[in-house]
């Protein structure tokens, strides 16, 4: 692919790519090369923007055009999304952490650390805090929140190419990595407030709630810059970290790893309407799978649908945070028509290269996907914020 002239108003150069076996380096112009062929849709791509109602359009019908215009639109969607889903509890904003056990690793030191992320939950995880300074010699540095079914996978005691914070971390980022352990070996998965029984907002919303109070807990760090807070997340943890940061703007920037960007009632993996995710309805739970008129959606799901809304209008909060789409077997190329609604947002503000896509055939991640996660918060967040 042909390499993008990348607007300097915001690309910085940052450290450099490393493979999975070799040891952080810097290189100012590499990380920059490498994102740089994943901001533009392939020809057949361009310019198509699919059967999703434009983003730019108020409730009214009324056109967006101007940026003031855009932040009042922006309002009204979040408005939008946390009526249909259950409004939030407070925020944690002054998180105590406790500190459950403490080694050396390499060129970083882990914290086992545990705390509050709901107002009746705490959970436990990791933090990786790099010797020295940041990946671009700076102090304080730039932090990234990693999230999965359970914290140790982000922290390389897991499934090969998901341990985001480990590989973060050796490359002088602060990392967090997270997990709903419980609730995944209960089969849950989630997080539902104020009971399982009994939940008020979507159990994906609340995820989205808990990543908003971990954010708190590492710009509470006196090792973080708290303007260079991203998350990540691959899967179950794509959806996680994509719910987290569109609705939560304190996020500078986000990568989404194969979690089905929108909705796709066909892929058994964009299972947005179970009930850990947005179909929730109180127990006993559909029987997990695919829609059919024997085992329908219940819960918001339908209604969502119903009303003609999609994801693409969560990814519009994200402007101008540049995020990354770090596609497998369930966000393949035709997502472009999806993404090309958020860089139209990201044109009516002025910007540039702000929505990136890789593409891979499986759904796992490999080595050279994980190569550009990596050199894209390196760029975004190793050399300073916008």
């Amino acid at each position: 692919m042909r390499r993008l002239i990348l607007t300097s108003a915001f690309f910085l150069t940052v450290g450099g790519v490393l493979l999975a076996d070799e040891r952080p380096a810097t290189s100012n112009a590499s990380a920059e090369t490498l994102i740089a062929p994943y901001f533009q849709p392939p020809p057949e791509w361009a310019g198509k923007m699919g059967d999703f109602r434009s983003p730019l359009l108020f409730a009214d019908g009324q056109k967006v055009r101007t940026a003031q215009e855009w932040r009042r639109r922006r309002g009204e969607i979040l408005q939008q999304w946390h009526d249909l889903m259950g409004h939030w509890p407070p925020l944690i904003t002054e998180p105590k952490v406790e500190v459950l056990e403490s080694k050396q690793r390499e060129n970083f030191q882990q914290l086992r650390i545990r705390f509050r992320w709901t107002p009746h939950e705490f959970t436990t995880g990791y933090l990786l805090i790099p010797d020295g300074d940041g990946p671009n010699g700076d102090a304080p540095k730039p932090a990234v929140v990693c999230v999965f079914y359970e914290p140790e996978t982000g922290i390389g005691l897991g499934k090969p190419n998901r341990d985001f914070a480990y590989q973060l971390a050796r490359r002088g980022f602060v990392t967090l990595s997270l997990g709903t352990t419980e609730a995944t070996a209960a089969k849950t998965y989630a997080l539902y407030y104020p009971s399982l029984e009994n939940a008020e907002v979507e159990p994906l919303s609340m995820l989205g709630y808990a990543a908003a109070n971990a954010w708190h807990v590492l710009a509470a760090r006196k090792e973080v810059d708290p303007r260079r807070i991203g998350i990540v997340g691959h899967s179950f943890g794509g959806k996680w970290a994509m719910f987290g940061s569109c609705l939560f703007e304190k996020f500078a920037c986000a990568a989404w790893s194969d979690p089905g960007i929108v909705f796709d009632a066909e892929r058994g993996s964009v299972n947005y309407w179970e009930p850990w995710y947005l179909g929730y309805h109180r127990p006993p739970w559909r029987t997990r799978g695919l829609i059919t008129a024997e085992n329908p959606a219940r819960g918001l799901y339908p209604r969502l649908v119903a009303q003609h809304r999609d994801l693409h209008e969560l990814h519009a909060l994200m402007a101008p945070r540049p995020f990354l789409v770090s596609g497998g077997s369930e966000d393949g190329p035709r997502r472009w028509a999806a993404l090309n609604h958020s860089i139209a947002v990201n044109t009516l503000l002025g910007r540039t290269n702000r929505v990136a896509m890789t593409n891979r055939p499986d759904h796992s991640p490999n080595e050279k996907s994980n190569a550009v996660i990596y050199a894209f918060f390196e760029h975004f967040l190793g050399g300073g914020a916008n």
